[in-house]
């Protein structure tokens, strides 16, 4: 993958092998926890799990309304259930149970959607989960979560099981730029400020994070300053971080590898236009299915890029008038 290499970024681990080897080290350390999954956890690497759990672990077959209401009744007779497959199977498939099975009791499920974005490549648009963060943040009581890379998964998975009530965590096919260092505090419903910057705010999730920082990086040659926050949580999100960064940086560009009607983008532009209207760019797919390619390819072609990012931030530059 391209996406940071010209600010020296290292590609580690996908997050969903990050999500599966901090659920196994969670698991061990709670009896508590079950996990529901769909036939892929090859793919979702719950396998981690299954297999050093198999009395914990469920496969329901490619069934995924009956894994969301197994998951819920599990969850309502004492434990903390996570369910996983690919997100667009599990948000688009089986979203009448996260609504009514999970969101409307408010059940302690967790719900992890694997091979987000159109990153997964060749597989196909059949495959790729592009609005599973706009489904999720409609579910009332879930929180929507967001990792950018091995360690932030890591962190955020440890969190999503130690917090009750519903919540859903996207995750990735392939290895994605390293932008934490081990160990790294979060919090869900708190962004992370990567990069200060005065002249405006680039604000992202997921692996568009590590494309925001080069975007950032671009942007200094022209004597620009970004600001760079990973808004690893979509739901709740942290409006204080989004308020001071439009009073001090005066403009805001959103990137996410989604589609951008109901995305992070749509949420972060409600919140600034009830506290702090600025001048806002988006980039994210632009009401389409992507096409089956690489994942450099699709996402050149998609315009999810750091160059992408950076043309949109002198665009909204050229709006501002603060």
């Amino acid at each position: 993958m391209n996406i940071g290499k010209r600010i020296g970024l290292k590609i580690g681990k996908a997050t969903r092998d990050a999500f599966g080897e901090a659920l196994l080290e969670v698991g061990r350390q709670d009896p508590n926890i079950v996990v529901v999954d769909g036939d892929v956890h090859n793919s979702t690497r719950t396998e981690y799990f299954a297999r050093e759990f198999p009395d914990r672990f469920f496969n329901l077959g490619i069934a995924e309304s009956n894994m969301v209401g197994v998951a819920a009744g599990l969850a309502a007779s004492g434990k903390t259930a996570l369910v996983a497959s690919f997100a667009c199977f599990l948000l688009c498939n089986a979203f009448d149970q996260l609504r009514m099975c999970v969101a409307f009791p408010n059940q302690n499920v967790k719900v992890v959607g694997s091979h987000a974005g159109i990153s997964i490549g060749e597989d196909g648009p059949s495959q790729m989960g592009i609005e599973d963060i706009a489904l999720a943040c409609a579910l009332p009581n879930f929180k929507v979560i967001v990792p950018a890379d091995e360690h932030a998964a890591r962190a955020l998975t440890r969190l999503m099981l130690s917090e009750p009530g519903p919540m859903y965590m996207r995750t990735g096919r392939p290895g994605v730029p390293i932008v934490y260092e081990p160990g790294a505090a979060f919090a869900i419903g708190k962004a992370n400020k990567l990069r200060e910057g005065k002249d405006l705010t680039i604000v992202a999730c997921g692996l568009m994070v590590a494309a925001a920082l080069e975007a950032a990086y671009l942007l200094q040659q022209e004597g620009v300053e970004a600001r760079v926050l990973d808004m690893h949580t979509v739901k709740p999100l942290d409006v204080a971080a989004l308020e001071e960064a439009a009073v001090e940086t005066g403009a805001i560009v959103c990137a996410e590898e989604h589609l951008l009607s109901g995305g992070l983008g749509s949420e972060v532009a409600r919140a600034v236009a009830q506290r702090r209207p600025v001048p806002m760019e988006f980039v994210g797919l632009n009401d389409t299915y992507a096409c089956s390619g690489t994942p450099d390819a699709l996402l050149e072609r998609y315009g999810l890029t750091a160059d992408h990012i950076a043309a949109a931030a002198r665009k909204v530059l050229s709006r501002k008038t603060c």
